[in-house]
């Protein structure tokens, strides 16, 4: 089984769809023994407001089957730099990034790999827009499950945040140089949408581990006062 997928910048009408995302992931991932998302941080009105500023500035993407929103991410290109300086890293901070967040993938899709495609195709696109050498990520800092996924796919511990007024403190990082391209089916494109094609699940493929649909990131550092 082949799925035919398309990727689309997500427009200001395609914020309902966002946050169907997000929900849905939000009541599964107790499920998973974890607290991830159980609250909205910093508080609901400035979470949404968050997700349309993403939106609003062309950063987050969907990927779509005809109808059916499969799966989101939204890629910045500019590090918060304070949850990414040089108190809390063990890397360089400074060296160009693409910094990944709210990667979603619904649960009729899990298993798929989607989400480390999506990581890879940021990587690449940040690499040849601006010579981004790393994809970060700040994961829910108890989310352990998800830390090892991660580091599965790639990703290596870089520094942690430890304030604890915010909950996504754990910090990885992947190098660009370390995604294939040949291993990739979403293509590099020019634009705002582009078509491809993904292998579907295997009969009796499971689809309960914990992977991107226990999101990265939580947004922008919402700074006290």
């Amino acid at each position: 089984m082949t799925l035919n997928l398309r990727i689309v910048r997500a427009k200001d009408a395609d914020l309902p769809v966002v946050l169907g995302l997000i929900e849905d992931a939000r009541n599964w991932l107790p499920t998973k023994d974890t607290d991830q998302w159980a609250k909205p941080y910093p508080d609901l009105d400035r979470k949404i407001a968050r997700v349309q500023e993403s939106i609003e500035r062309g950063e987050t993407w969907i990927v779509w089957e005809g109808a059916t929103p499969v799966a989101t991410v939204t890629i910045k290109t500019e590090r918060d730099s304070v949850l990414w300086s040089d108190r809390t890293c063990v890397c360089n901070a400074a060296e160009p990034a693409v910094y990944v967040h709210r990667l979603i993938t619904a649960r009729k899709y899990s298993g798929l790999g989607l989400g480390s495609e999506l990581i890879g195709w940021a990587g690449l696109r940040g690499s040849r827009s601006y010579g981004a050498k790393w994809v970060r990520v700040d994961v829910w800092t108890t989310n352990l499950l998800l830390h090892k996924y991660y580091m599965g796919i790639g990703f290596a511990g870089c520094g942690e945040y430890d304030d604890r007024r915010y909950p996504s403190g754990a910090l990885f990082q992947k190098p660009v140089a370390a995604i294939e391209l040949e291993t990739l089916h979403i293509p590099q494109f020019a634009g705002f949408s582009a078509d491809f094609s993904l292998p579907g699940k295997r009969a009796g493929q499971a689809a309960g581990r914990l992977g991107p649909t226990a999101p990265a990131g939580s947004g922008r550092l919402a700074r006290p006062g």
